[in-house]
């Protein structure tokens, strides 16, 4: 079953202490750092990520998508909330498979619980996202070091070939 992860991308922001203290000095920044964090945790946990933010009180404001390898952030227009395209998400993908959206906002809460959905709070996806890099860590450390080479995935006839070109060129 496919697997959707729905991220009020602001919410968060406020949430984790390091990219709120960020935010303060650069929100682009605390923008950036999050979006990064869900595509280091959407290439491990093999979901759907899309993180929305909140953008009805910005002037002009237009609504935009990006697609930022392989997480789809989408910047709300003017006089529209997260909220709003979070819930018309929820609607299109519970058909699809399992729908989670992060947030900590109450009423928010109780509309994805109607229609389906799972909650995760802050603290939910920040916990995911520390057992996700434990798992990879343990992961790379059990790999000897000489499997990231290219030559040992090489068929032998073609190592010694290129082995030859080598000595050639000296």
């Amino acid at each position: 079953m496919e697997e959707y992860l729905v991220v009020d991308g602001y919410n968060i922001i406020y949430a984790w202490p390091y990219l709120d203290k960020m935010k303060n000095e650069n929100l682009e920044h605390a923008r950036d750092k999050l979006v990064d964090t869900l595509v280091n945790f959407s290439a491990h946990n093999n979901s759907h990520v899309f993180v929305v933010f909140d953008a009805h009180q910005v002037k002009s404001g237009i609504e935009h998508t990006e697609e930022k390898d392989g997480v789809r952030v989408i910047y709300t227009r003017e006089g529209e909330t997260a909220d709003a395209v979070i819930e018309k998400m929820v609607g299109e993908l519970i058909n699809l498979g399992r729908v989670y959206v992060v947030t900590s906002d109450y009423d928010e809460q109780r509309f994805i619980f109607g229609r389906g959905a799972y909650r995760l709070t802050p603290k939910d996806l920040q916990q995911r996202i520390e057992q996700c890099r434990e798992k990879e860590k343990k992961w790379s450390e059990k790999r000897p070091p000489t499997d990231n080479y290219l030559e040992d995935r090489l068929a032998e006839h073609m190592r010694e070939m290129l082995e030859q070109w080598r000595r050639r060129k000296k």
